[in-house]
């Protein structure tokens, strides 16, 4: 049966519209998720980080299974699991349910999303029509980033928090029920190394784990208590086994010889800490305007759009004027943009005008963001062999979600310690909480400020446009 690629394309690029989805939907349910199921204020961004850390840590594993399982099976598989896990997440009746069935979801959405992208790659050849399908796919992930903060905030004040869950699952039993007429299956290669590394996935993303969660209980037990230093003394020995398992394997999630190249090992930097910044500025500020500001959950949507309109013309700028400017210039520019927004965002107190306080930071950080995000994704694959761009590519993806949980788990920390001792020194509720979230955004601001340094390192290349439309997706 002949099937037309573009309907192939409208498959694939709504299972990776609410995988990308489900990372911004959920910020504005936060505070309703929070006193529903009593979660305490420094084990709240696990329902972030979970997501995240899983997303990002077996994202690699995700796209060998495709190549060896083939991508269609993968991608069924990973979209079964992720709208099974969406409908426990709904049900569930306590934090560690939700973390749990958010962990899994991630895992879901680390085999759909690179089987997704493999389909795509093969349906549509090298060339125009490519670019095309590739534009689309990144535009509607972009889109559903922006879409999901409004989409969340409807259902909350609709229905509840957790039919930001429940709204996946008639679009996964769409979704599967037509995959066998609009996606072909495509065979994997019985040739060749045939080996799974998973016990690096597990050794990698154990040590994520086990960091993130040392440094989240650091506020509670002290940074010097044994339960803290246990953690993250033991999630660098499973780093460092990581590490050496992948120096070893036959096949690697993580070919380590790609470091070996200046440019890869600087935009793996440079995209950590930009995932760091964007997660810890949504999770504070979805937080912030809701419990300070007083927003309802849609109110709060709603102030979140024009940083998404900002991100979407932010892109578009950015694939147009690196061909001009060039990545390190570009990359320079977007950092700075950031860097004024987090800062502009730091200064907002309880009562001030949205349109003062807060709209101008919002834009600033939109547009810097992707500033930053496509020169870097660019320079990722430029000093790597054609036949490694994909692994390349994946690292510096899974490399952007790891940074985000590592650095929103910093921001938490420092942000929920600030808050305690405002309390402590007598200032009410809320204000206290006005000071942690400038605390916060200012550690938010200093991995963007990082992040112009890491820029001074990132080559300057001027690519060509297949190069700029295949950056963007991954971006």
């Amino acid at each position: 049966m002949r099937r037309s690629p573009w309907a192939t394309l409208a498959v694939l690029a709504l299972a990776q519209f609410i995988v990308v989805l489900d990372v911004t939907i959920v910020n504005v349910a936060l505070p309703d998720i929070q006193s529903d199921l009593n979660f305490s204020t420094d084990n709240l961004q696990w329902v972030i980080s979970a997501y995240t850390l899983l997303f990002g840590g077996f994202l690699l594993l995700g796209g060998r299974a495709a190549d060896l399982l083939g991508p269609r099976r993968v991608f069924v598989g990973g979209l079964v699991l992720f709208g099974v896990t969406s409908l426990l997440a709904g049900f569930a009746t306590s934090p560690g349910l939700l973390i749990g069935a958010r962990a899994v979801q991630g895992l879901g959405g680390a085999l759909l999303s690179p089987a997704a992208l493999a389909i795509l790659t093969v349906t549509f050849a090298h060339g125009r029509a490519r670019n095309i399908a590739m534009g689309v796919w990144g535009g509607l992930a972009g889109l559903g980033g922006t879409l999901g903060v409004v989409a969340g905030g409807l259902l909350v004040d609709s229905l509840s928090w957790r039919w930001v869950f429940f709204v996946n699952v008639p679009i996964v039993i769409a979704l599967v029920a037509i995959i066998p007429t609009f996606v072909r299956d495509i065979r994997h290669n019985e040739h060749g190394n045939r080996t799974f590394d998973v016990a690096g996935a597990f050794l990698g993303t154990g040590g994520l784990l086990a960091v993130v969660f040392g440094v989240v209980r650091a506020e509670a037990s002290g940074w010097g208590s044994l339960e803290v230093v246990g953690f993250l003394t033991g999630g660098i020995a499973l780093l460092i086994a990581f590490i050496a398992v992948e120096a070893r394997s036959a096949a690697p999630l993580v070919p380590l010889r790609l470091f070996r190249s200046r440019a890869l090992s600087v935009s793996s930097a440079a995209l950590a800490l930009n995932g760091a910044g964007f997660l810890s500025m949504f999770f504070l500020t979805a937080i912030y305007l809701q419990q300070v500001r007083g927003d309802s959950p849609l109110a709060a949507g709603v102030h979140f759009l024009p940083m998404g309109a900002a991100a979407i013309v932010g892109a578009a700028l950015s694939t147009q004027l690196v061909h001009r400017i060039g990545t390190r210039t570009l990359q320079l520019a977007g950092a700075v943009l950031s860097v004024a927004g987090l800062l502009l965002l730091s200064r907002a107190g309880a009562t001030g005008s949205y349109a003062t306080e807060l709209l101008p930071g919002f834009v600033l950080f939109g547009l810097g963001i992707l500033g930053v995000g496509v020169p870097a994704q660019i320079a990722a694959v430029a000093d790597v062999a054609h036949h490694e761009a994909g692994a390349a590519s994946g690292v510096v993806t899974a490399v952007y979600q790891v940074g985000g949980a590592l650095g929103l788990a910093i921001v938490t920390t420092l942000s929920i310690t600030r808050t305690t001792d405002a309390v402590a020194q007598g200032l009410d509720q809320q204000q206290a909480l006005v000071e942690g979230f400038h605390r916060g955004l200012m550690v938010a601001a200093a991995f963007a400020i990082l992040n112009l340094v890491v820029s001074l390192a990132t080559p300057q290349l001027r690519p060509d446009a297949e190069q700029v439309a295949e950056a963007a997706v991954a971006a």
